[in-house]
This record gives C-alpha cells, structure tokens and sequence, in this order.
C-alpha cells in the first residue's frame, strides 16, 4: 500500500496481483492422525494466545515444504510424512505488515508424541471440534477446505486481529474449468 493510500481504498484483490510481493514468506504445517489434527497454542511472536497449525518463516535457500517440515521439528519435535502442498495465503495488515502462508498437509510423522517447546504447547483436536473462537478469524473459512482436501488460495486483509476483508479462490476448479492458463 502506497503511504497516501488509505486502508480503505486497498483491495483485497490486489494481493492476487503476480507482482504483490509480501515483506515475509511463512508455513503452516497440519499434521493428521486418524481423526484428529495436531494444533498448537502458540506462545510468542505473531499470533501468540491463538491456536494454530505449527509453522514459521520461510529462510533464505529453503524451499516452503522444507521451511515446513523444519519448523515442525523446532516448533513440537516430530518429523512430518507424506506433506503435500494445500493452498495459500496472502496476508495483508494495515500496519503495512505482509505475509505469504504456504500451507501443507501431513498424513502421520515420526520421531515420538509431539512435545511442548519455547514456541509452542501442541495438542491433538478431533478435526470436528476445531476451536475456532481461539485461532486467527481467517481459519473458519480455509480451514474447511484443508480438512476436505481441496486446494485453495486465500487473500485476507486484517487491522491487528480484525478481519477486514477476504477473498478466496480455488485453483483445481479454476484450472477444471478452463479459467487458469499454464505457461
């Protein structure tokens, strides 16, 4: 956003822009067991009080799966398998502040039960008693989409916590129809 742009002018839509360049790259990573997602009450930086899936910052050189599967390690000490992209989220703050979520799925893991770190307190939730009202206002509405395994893209504006505006897509039905180009 251009410093005399207000917030109130800004679109959403922009954020679908190929040239919109976010100031960080950040996974989210959500582990499945049966019935069950691993989520985490996370402790400090953004979002800290909220419920989440275990994720973090994109570092230079790592690839957004790599930058996943790692911050799992750090953030609850296992080791995702079978991780496979899930969609994507812009983020767009009217402190000025952006971020590119890149989110996967995680059919088990290894290395022994998920344990409590600096960053995050992890815990298994029956996928069908999300605690919404504890995660970022977003959630309710990918959230569905991750759990029923279809793609999506997601741009949300937010003041602080507060969704302001949001717009979804999703890329297979797009592509299905036609109204995606490759090249």
């Amino acid at each position: 956003m251009k410093k005399d742009e207000s917030i109130h002018s800004f679109r959403v839509d922009a954020l679908f822009d190929d040239h919109w360049a976010p100031r960080e790259r950040a996974t989210l990573l959500f582990v499945f067991r049966d019935d069950e997602v691993l989520l985490i009450h996370k402790k400090r930086g953004l979002g800290a009080g909220k419920i989440n899936g275990p994720g973090g910052r994109v570092e230079p050189g790592e690839t957004p799966e790599q930058a996943a599967v790692r911050e799992v390690q750090e953030e609850v000490g296992i080791t995702p398998i079978g991780v496979r992209d899930a969609g994507l989220l812009r983020f767009r703050f009217t402190d000025g502040h952006s971020i590119k979520g890149y989110v996967f799925r995680a059919a088990g893991y290894t290395g022994g039960e998920p344990v409590e770190t600096v960053e995050a307190l992890p815990f298994w939730c029956p996928v069908e008693k999300l605690p919404y009202a504890r995660m970022w206002a977003d959630d309710r509405i990918w959230m569905p989409c991750l759990l029923g395994r279809r793609r999506f893209d997601g741009a949300f504006l937010f003041d602080g916590d507060r969704l302001l505006d949001v717009r979804m897509r999703y890329p297979d039905e797009a592509e299905a129809a036609g109204e995606i180009r490759k090249g």
